[in-house]
């Protein structure tokens, strides 16, 4: 039986948001799950996270975030479909960010389309 780690993590941290918690712990991390944090925190949806190798957990520390959620299924777009993706998960134009995985690596959206990649949708957040 698998877990989807990164679902998982992001349903915590929306439930979280919703009860007014500070920080959560999140006791299942994987090396995705680490990108998407350092992404959320440079865009401030997360304050910080601090990784504990000994546990195999991580501490999160919540910033401005309304909502956050991984893509089921994880779609696959090119460059052309990035627009379409974004009017569908985000609530307005310039609100969000989508992250994609490229063969360059996790990305956001707008990095994406400035560096003319496609990817697999992995989740978003506002």
């Amino acid at each position: 039986m698998s877990h989807d780690v990164v679902a998982d993590a992001l349903n915590m941290i929306q439930n979280a948001k919703k009860s007014r918690k500070e920080s959560i712990e999140v006791k299942r991390i994987s090396n995705l799950l680490i990108e998407i944090l350092k992404i959320m925190k440079q865009k401030n949806a997360i304050k910080k996270y601090k990784i504990n190798p000994k546990e195999k957990s991580v501490e999160i520390t919540l910033g401005d975030i309304i909502k956050c959620k991984a893509i089921k299924p994880r779609f696959t777009c090119d460059v052309s479909q990035i627009d379409k993706y974004r009017r569908r998960y985000l609530p307005a134009r310039e609100v969000g960010t989508m992250i994609i995985s490229t063969n360059k690596g996790l990305m956001t959206h707008e990095e994406a389309l400035e560096e003319g990649t496609g990817g697999c949708l992995i989740a978003f957040f506002y």
